[in-house]
């Protein structure tokens, strides 16, 4: 008996020392959206809030949900990168950059984008401040090398690493959290890096922030170690495999063998429960790797489409909506490219009204499995997602990709699936078991019932 005894309070006292944990669901409005990365710097001339709330109109007609906001506190002074600095180096957690407009002027950003019906989340940068940071003055809240001075990583010679070692640096940057969502009413977090801040504080802090905001909105940029931050603490992690193999496809360098390979591997290795982002470019890719067009080439329109019939959330970043071919400078003030009557703003548009009418292809458990359709060309990526989870919500989704710059004929075998359905041509098409078809260079047919 004494043992037992023993063993219950040893038990007790180990659970009261791990991070709190919650059962983690998804906000219901999360399942069909899509996110906008807005880059408040470069999406107007002005590259201000005000100027960037009078896009969010164009932005809810597109049927975009969620608008993901790049950091936009004080930047760090010392060691500067560049004129203007990088967003990620934060002098003042609980503060408005200047360059962007006041605190008022975001306020009013943030209703308007609401009154919307838009859900906001902020870019939360946990890692590491700016060396100019007043946190660093706090003993103990950074790391230091032998000599006492702050310490960066990798290239980031604008930053200083916090140390997550420290309980007061943990509570100070939860209680920052707090004030952006308690006193100015965002949505959720982006958070930055979040493979190399500890996973404990991100399931303790989440945990305590959903107490008082239940349907908050998490992604993590990470992939790594998306096992671990989507049991408890994110909503979404980064499918940077994925971006980068679709990058490789277009380029020749991997096929849609390899495509179909990553997904049964990704089917094992990260939990089902756990969305993953699909994006073709965002921020990091843009300004570093290059557009989409110069990095996708003829075949950048066809991977937008890819993003939104896999399984997942897709991303749109600024300038996507406008058929931006400019790479945009990270550190200066650079406005992206405008193309009038950019055919990319309606290709997004069909594109997210598909996933909205087609609960098939909403997020994890609410949409559908997605299934290979045997194919006799390897140049064509070819999957079905039927939804048939009850009498008045089945749905069927087939698409049918040409991922080559070269026209194919492809015979697919639809054996099961075969029915009238509605084409992204336009026109009711009835599919036959063994159905063949012609599709020119980077183009695809989606059909839906």
């Amino acid at each position: 008996m004494k043992k037992n005894f023993l063993f219950i309070v040893a038990v007790v006292l180990f659970s009261g020392c791990t991070s709190p944990k919650h059962e983690h669901r998804h906000p219901e409005w999360a399942y069909n959206s899509t996110i906008y990365e807005l880059n408040t710097r470069q999406v107007t001339p002005e590259g201000t809030f005000a100027a960037a709330e009078a896009l969010l109109p164009d932005l809810r007609e597109n049927s975009i949900d969620i608008i993901w906001v790049m950091p936009c506190q004080p930047i760090g002074e010392l060691t500067r990168k560049g004129t203007l600095g990088s967003y990620y180096s934060i002098k003042d957690y609980c503060a408005i950059n200047p360059e962007f407009g006041t605190r008022a002027d975001f306020e009013h950003f943030l209703k308007t984008a609401h009154d919307l019906g838009f859900k906001v989340i902020l870019d939360w940068v946990a890692n590491h401040t700016a060396p100019d940071s007043e946190w660093t003055k706090n003993e103990g809240w950074h790391y230091r090398d032998s000599l006492g001075n702050l310490m960066v990583q990798y290239d980031w010679t604008d930053i200083s690493k916090l140390d997550y070692h420290n309980q007061d640096m943990r509570n100070e940057m939860l209680k920052a959290m707090h004030w952006w969502m308690d006193t100015i009413g965002i949505d959720g977090f982006r958070c930055d890096v979040a493979g190399e801040v500890p996973v404990d504080f991100w399931n303790w802090a989440m945990a305590d922030l959903r107490q008082t905001h239940p349907d908050m909105f998490t992604l993590a940029e990470d992939e790594d170690k998306a096992q671990a931050l989507t049991e408890y603490a994110f909503d979404m992690y980064y499918g940077w495999t994925l971006h980068f193999m679709m990058n490789e496809v277009a380029q020749g360098k991997k096929t849609v063998e390899d495509l179909w390979q990553y997904f049964a591997k990704s089917d094992t290795t990260i939990r089902r429960d756990a969305i993953r982002m699909n994006f073709i470019t965002n921020h990091d890719e843009n300004s570093w790797k290059g557009t989409e067009y110069e990095r996708m080439g003829d075949g950048a329109d066809l991977f937008a489409v890819f993003t939104y019939v896999i399984p997942g959330m897709p991303l749109i970043y600024t300038g996507q909506l406008s058929g931006n071919h400019h790479r945009l400078k990270f550190f200066e003030k650079d406005t992206i490219d405008r193309m009038p009557n950019a055919p990319q703003y309606t290709l997004y548009q069909k594109l997210n009204h598909l996933r909205k009418d087609n609960p098939a292809l909403w997020s994890n458990e609410k949409g559908a499995p997605m299934f290979r359709i045997p194919a006799d060309n390897e140049h064509i990526f070819a999957c079905v997602r039927p939804l048939t989870k009850c009498p008045k919500c089945q749905n069927t989704v087939i698409a049918v990709l040409n991922m080559s710059n070269e026209e194919q004929t492809v015979t697919l075998d639809l054996t099961g699936y075969q029915g009238t359905y509605q084409c992204s041509c336009g026109k009711k098409k009835e599919l036959a078991a063994q159905e063949q078809i012609t599709l020119k260079p980077w183009s695809w047919r989606i059909y839906t019932r």
